[in-house]
């Protein structure tokens, strides 16, 4: 095909410049599978990955064979002697008595070593400044870790649990966030101690407490046999 331009030149188009290829045309392609890119290499292979934020909390309560689990600990059914719930306070009173308590005889142990140090030191030429500084040094630590025992405890929270009482000394006590599942948690193992086929599970939380920080129910003393009863809660 010639076109001709308004000088009158002529000139052929590439597609009738190109020579025609002679034969069938040739097969296509397959398409080609997409490579997905490799994934970028770890700047610190000996970095460990970094633990799940949500970590889990808590033990499974199940009741099955006439046992109760918290846990890895078992407790017979026909030992428990009581189940119930209540909100454990921390002894704050008690521990600020308690350290006031420890001030004093810190203070009165320190005064006379520092009294018995200083006779020590006059009766010697050379003195006894060692002695001193280990009086000073031992009442400042006692008084750290009084103060700091009195801390823990006025700082600690109330829990709401479900003690688990044997009759022998131990004790479970569990807590969770829903009071109401504690109530019931208490009605199903009554329910299991009388119904020896009963069975089931649930997830509840752990709480560790210590019975010198936290008012744990009620405390009955009876002495003698005339009715003579106390009680502190």
């Amino acid at each position: 095909m010639t076109s001709a331009d308004p000088t009158g030149q002529a000139w052929n188009t590439t597609a009738d410049a190109l020579p025609t290829p002679e034969g069938p045309p040739p097969p296509a392609l397959p398409p080609q599978p997409s490579v997905a890119p490799l994934p970028a290499a770890d700047p610190y292979p000996d970095v460990p990955p970094a633990a799940s934020a949500q970590s889990i909390i808590g033990v499974s309560l199940r009741v099955s064979g006439r046992l109760l689990w918290v846990g890895d600990a078992y407790y017979p059914l026909q030992n428990i002697a009581r189940v119930y719930t209540l909100t454990i306070h921390p002894r704050r009173r008690d521990a600020v008595l308690l350290f006031a308590k420890r001030l004093l005889i810190i203070g009165a142990a320190t005064t006379l070593l520092g009294l018995l140090a200083a006779l020590m030191g006059s009766s010697s030429s050379g003195g006894s400044p060692g002695l001193t500084a280990l009086v000073v040094v031992v009442a400042v630590a006692a008084l750290i870790y009084s103060l700091v025992e009195m801390v823990n405890v006025l700082g600690a929270p109330s829990h709401f649990v479900m003690a688990v009482e044997t009759s022998g000394p131990s004790t479970a006590v569990v807590t969770s966030p829903d009071q109401d599942q504690l109530r019931r948690l208490t009605q199903q193992i009554a329910d299991a101690i009388e119904n020896p086929k009963a069975e089931f599970e649930v997830r509840v939380d752990t709480v560790t407490i210590s019975p010198k920080h936290y008012y744990f129910g009620d405390n009955v003393n009876m002495y003698g046999g005339t009715g003579n009863v106390g009680m502190a809660s």
